[in-house]
């Protein structure tokens, strides 16, 4: 009887594995983005010491930076299962 009970669950259990990996590689490359977001900030932070920006420039660029930062670790914490301010705030 256990062996039929295998038989029947093995495509859920092939589904679900499917699943947790898709979620892996996602999780993967929204911590990648937020990498190369992270490293294009540095990257503007030295364009500005160097003087090869004006600070409007800088504040223009990273306001975007920033902004896309925050909503791929929202994502992320969205993802994880945890609160974001919002939710948080209704709580």
């Amino acid at each position: 009887m256990l062996i039929v009970d295998d038989l029947l669950l093995l495509p859920v259990h092939g589904i679900l594995w499917i699943f947790r990996e898709i979620d892996k590689a996602a999780q993967q490359e929204l911590q990648g983005a937020a990498e190369v977001i992270t490293a294009e900030l540095s990257d503007l932070y030295m364009m500005l010491e160097t003087r090869r920006i004006t600070e409007q420039e800088f504040d223009e660029r990273e306001r975007v930076l920033l902004d896309r930062l925050e909503k791929a670790q929202d994502y992320m914490d969205r993802a994880e299962g945890g609160d974001t301010e919002e939710e948080s705030e209704t709580m």
